[in-house]
């Protein structure tokens, strides 16, 4: 199968071109855009009830899922997330996983596995969620963002996150929540929680987060007014 990026990066839509009859990929719902007639969908809730629920209730993602089959080569899929941003491939073989915030799946091949990863204490008062979706086996993810996506390769060193704006990191890094600086900082610098990485791996950041575009927009919010009718 065959992707090309389009319209990257401010309003990406993916292209996938199966190779043969029987191909079949994996979206999330709501994410086909169009797709040749001879392509077909099935609707199911994929790796089971139980599957479906975690990933649902925890991991905030779609209960059914979209699997695609093609009738032919040369077929096409396009899909896109919801969001106005970007998205990112990742391939995976088997050796890493993917760990992926709630919302941010937007697709793979069948082969790989979509759970949910409890984040623990150190997750549970990060703003973006206690529970991480997990990707292993073996195909491409994909992924997406409100915003562009920006990667970081970390190394020994370490790297630290706004953590509104941490979307996807390889299985080889481990990260910490922890505050940007004392508690004057945190409550008037504007900056919050932070995720501090070890290890190596990939780490992908999003460019713009959704709750500062909300804060950006509040004081524009039309107001009503009592009437003294």
């Amino acid at each position: 199968m065959r992707f090309d990026m389009l319209d990257k990066p401010d309003f990406t839509m993916v292209q996938a071109t199966f190779d043969g009859p029987g191909e079949q990929f994996v979206l999330e719902a709501s994410a086909m855009v169009a797709k040749d007639s001879g392509v077909q969908m099935q609707t199911n809730m994929r790796g089971g009830l139980g599957a479906a629920l975690k990933r649902a209730a925890l991991g905030g993602e779609s209960f059914f899922q979209n699997t695609f089959t093609s009738s032919a080569a040369g077929e096409r899929l396009f899909f896109a997330p919801g969001p106005e941003g970007d998205v990112e491939r990742l391939d995976l073989n088997g050796q890493f996983g993917l760990m992926l915030q709630s919302g941010a799946f937007l697709g793979s091949a069948p082969s790989v596995t979509i759970d949910t990863k409890w984040g623990g204490a150190k997750g549970f008062f990060s703003s973006a969620g206690a529970v991480l979706l997990n990707c292993t086996g073996q195909g491409p993810v994909f992924f997406a963002s409100y915003g562009g996506l920006h990667a970081v390769d970390v190394g020994p060193a370490g790297y630290i996150v706004d953590n509104s704006h941490v979307i996807a990191f390889t299985s080889g890094l481990n990260y910490q929540v922890e505050r940007v600086g004392g508690m004057k900082s945190m409550l008037f610098s504007g900056e919050g929680l932070v995720c501090r990485f070890q290890g190596q791996g990939r780490l992908w950041l999003a460019t713009r987060n959704v709750s500062s575009l909300v804060s950006f927009l509040d004081p524009y919010r039309p107001v009503k007014t009592k009437s003294n009718g």
